[in-house]
């Protein structure tokens, strides 16, 4: 039995970045041998074990052959007669498909290092176009390393433009469509990703309604928001309109197909329809603000309010408006409100709707006397 680590975090240590995470190729065994060692089978499709310490997933070396559609379209074979080289073959990209023994020796059957110092991205072989995944991985490590100066190689661009012709990336779920480009919005160029699927015809599959658009020109703004949930705000928002203008319609088919929080769509909805980003209180009375704190449910939910305020501060690179000095004299208010409460004598005295009405009251006074 042999155990070669792999995959990224080979490639990332050859490339002098940290890797959160190892996994491990096991050659030359059976699954009991590994349950015997007390490692413990997590896969279902193939054989995949936990170490009894550290938890990092083991593997046995496969081989996959394609039998169906989609990314779970493939027949597994796993035994001991399996090869290191036959396990690496299967895999996307020659840079993902470099091993290392435990003495520190590398494997590198298809010249993975080569391809990490020209600084490209290239396929294994012809089977890559039988996973439909492979189109939104590659552009996601064409994101995540641009900053390197990595680039996809023509020969595997064309094989991406390929398989997207195909029907082969509709049956890509949008949890898993959304998986590779949430991890794409975490890379130092975001953009890139976009990019490279609207290049390969994969864009009109994986959002649908993007499908006749072309991309955005502020798209590369997104490399200057510094937090992914507020990138996939200004996505969306670039994506459906401007920031003072946006299709709503157009913005919630959008949010159908990226499989996002509920919060963070909810907090992407609520910054389009109130127009948060080209927000001007000096343009609001004291009903209208009383209207718009209600509508967000700044008093009855402070820390969504406080998320809001945070996301449309970093999105105004893509608004080109100051709205800094509006949303903290609108924080302000809030806060105050937060602060207010009816006196013992009118709970005493008030009942029902009379109790509500006159907490509205104080709270519209309030704000009056605050923007005066």
């Amino acid at each position: 039995m042999q155990v070669y680590l792999v995959g990224g975090a080979v490639r990332d240590t050859l490339l002098g970045l940290p890797y959160h995470e190892r996994d491990w190729v096991v050659v030359g065994a059976r699954p009991q041998q590994l349950l015997d060692q007390g490692y413990r089978q997590v896969g279902k499709d193939f054989p995949v074990f936990l170490h009894p310490q550290s938890q990092e997933e083991y593997a046995l070396a496969r081989t996959e052959r394609k039998s169906g559609k989609g990314y779970h379209g493939f027949s597994v074979h796993s035994d001991p007669n399996v090869t290191l080289e036959e396990d690496l073959m299967r895999r996307d990209l020659t840079i993902n498909a470099i091993a290392q023994d435990a003495a520190g020796q590398l494997i590198d059957p298809f010249n993975g290092q080569a391809d990490l110092a020209q600084r490209r991205l290239r396929h294994i072989s012809p089977a890559f176009v039988e996973d439909p995944l492979r189109v939104l991985r590659v552009a996601r490590f064409a994101a995540r390393f641009h900053a390197l100066g990595f680039r996809i190689a023509p020969e595997t661009e064309a094989l991406m433009s390929q398989l997207s012709a195909t029907d082969e990336l509709n049956h890509l779920s949008h949890e898993r469509i959304w998986k590779e480009t949430e991890a794409a919005l975490s890379t130092d160029h975001p953009e890139v990703y976009f990019q490279i699927l609207a290049a390969v015809g994969a864009l009109a599959t994986v959002a649908p309604p993007l499908a006749h658009k072309k991309l955005p020109e502020d798209l590369a703004k997104l490399s200057s928001i510094s937090n992914p949930k507020t990138r996939y705000i200004a996505l969306c928002l670039l994506f459906c309109g401007s920031h003072h203008n946006v299709d709503l319609k157009q913005l919630n088919d959008l949010q159908e197909h990226f499989f996002a929080g509920g919060d963070l769509r909810s907090h992407c909805s609520l910054i389009a329809r109130h127009q948060l980003l080209s927000f001007d209180i000096t343009q609001h009375n004291a009903d209208s603000l009383y209207v718009l704190i209600t509508q967000l449910d700044a008093l009855r939910r402070p820390h969504r309010f406080q998320e809001l305020l945070q996301h449309t501060a970093a999105l105004q690179i893509i608004s080109g408006i100051d709205i800094e000095t509006s949303m903290r004299r609108l924080e302000h208010i809030v806060h105050t409100l937060g602060a207010i409460k009816l006196s013992p004598e009118q709970l005493n005295t008030l009942h029902g709707q009379a109790i509500g009405a006159a907490l509205q009251q104080l709270r519209l006074d309030t704000i009056r006397q605050v923007i005066s």
